[in-house]
């Protein structure tokens, strides 16, 4: 589970911005909050809304590239082409003043496995790792303890039970979490850290034009009547699927099934609507999250979906009865007809938005003050003020083309 995500000195992120998935105390939803077994309260949803360019695809693009940092050089020494592929990932810092470029990108993540809550934190420079410590505590405790600190020029520190390892000729550009996965994957730490980053937490983005490599669906198994049924419920009128192999290595065709008058057709999914590839694209892995406990962290959700089908996948991760694993969805969105309280808790609407030194900032709807300092009421018309404004995030373009009428 992702307890919190901060950034710092990251493309259009000049100053640190946190992503923060510990509920508020606020009265509304509080069925659909994910509790662990000390109390502790997440949330199962995150949207961030804000105006085209205004960074919002910025922040997950941070928690991609930190863990394309880390996961990218374990692949390759997997000999796992595809995964390492798909983990590519430039940190870059803020462009827009050149004192920043000096400056290493920082990153800090909690998150938990079923027996630890863990702080990680690095400092990369030109790929150059400047710092790198990780932190660990029992779930049940109150303190954390040191698992290993590393900073430029020092010698390294290993504490607990990666004590007595031995690290040598660790190239500057790797993570010492990257090497201890490789050299050490079966130490009890270090193999709890690779599995939440390996199989805890997916990335879905629909900017890249690789579908075929990108699909999940399954074919035999015990999670395809469970997609069917979920097609069923978005109201598809599609009642099976076929996938057949290529030539291609990691290629697929995909068939969708129709009844129409009684009878069966088979047709390629290339040839179904674009909202329909998409839902293809996408469930697979939203129902993996749903069914496996993951985080799943999604670009422009709302793409080329009716709102419907997009409140649909919103309520599957707040429904307690349907989300029994702790998953959790992190999404981007412009769609304004499902930001309301029916949907989201104050604290899961999130609003990204750029200052005039072409700085994002980063903040949740719960944090949000008006003039006179008072909070957004729970059963406030969230999409109206949005579109009016109100939240600092304004959802239209800044200037308007002055045409002229010959």
């Amino acid at each position: 589970m992702l307890c919190q995500f901060s950034v710092k000195n990251f493309r259009c992120l000049k100053d640190q911005v946190t992503l923060d998935m510990q509920a508020a105390n606020v009265g509304e939803h509080k069925e659909s909050v994910l509790a662990d077994i000390d109390g502790e309260r997440y949330l199962p949803l995150a949207v961030i809304y804000g105006p085209n360019g205004g960074g919002k695809s910025t922040v997950l693009d941070a928690l991609f590239s930190l863990c394309s940092k880390v996961m990218g050089p374990v692949f390759s020494a997997q000999g796992n082409q595809m995964r390492m592929e798909s983990y590519s990932a430039r940190i870059e810092p803020f462009a827009f003043q050149p004192e920043m470029k000096k400056e290493p990108t920082e990153f800090e993540i909690f998150f938990r496995t079923d027996g630890y809550e863990y702080q990680y934190n690095v400092a990369i420079q030109n790929e150059n790792i400047m710092f790198e410590s990780l932190y660990h505590k029992k779930i049940t405790g109150r303190q954390y303890r040191k698992v290993f600190i590393r900073e430029q020029g020092q010698k390294i520190q290993l504490s607990g039970n990666l004590k007595k390892a031995q690290v040598n000729d660790i190239s500057d550009t790797i993570t010492l979490l990257s090497y201890l996965m490789i050299t050490y994957g079966k130490n009890q730490t270090v193999e709890d850290v690779k599995k939440w980053f390996v199989h805890k937490i997916n990335f879905l983005d629909y900017k890249l034009n690789t579908i075929e490599l990108r699909m999940a669906l399954p074919t035999v198994d015990a999670m395809k009547p469970r997609l069917l049924q979920m097609f069923q419920e978005m109201g598809l009128d599609i009642v099976d699927y076929r996938i057949e192999q290529t030539d291609e290595p990691g290629r697929i065709r995909i068939f969708t099934v129709h009844n129409v008058n009684d009878a069966q057709y088979e047709l390629d999914l290339h040839k179904e609507s674009s909202g329909t590839i998409k839902i293809f694209n996408s469930i697979p892995f939203i129902a993996d999250a749903l069914v496996n406990g993951k985080t799943l962290v999604v670009d422009e959700l709302d793409a080329k979906l009716h709102p419907l089908l997009l409140q649909y996948i919103i309520r599957l991760f707040a429904d307690p009865l349907v989300n029994r694993k702790r998953a959790q969805l992190i999404f981007t969105s412009q769609d304004i007809i499902t930001m309301n309280s029916a949907n989201f808790r104050r604290d899961e609407i999130w609003f990204a938005a750029k200052n005039i030194d072409e700085e994002t900032q980063l903040y949740s709807l719960a944090e949000f003050k008006d003039e006179k300092g008072n909070s957004v009421r729970n059963d406030a018309s969230f999409s109206k003020q949005y579109m009016e404004g109100r939240f600092g995030a304004d959802p239209f373009v800044q200037k308007l083309i002055q045409w002229e009428v010959a």
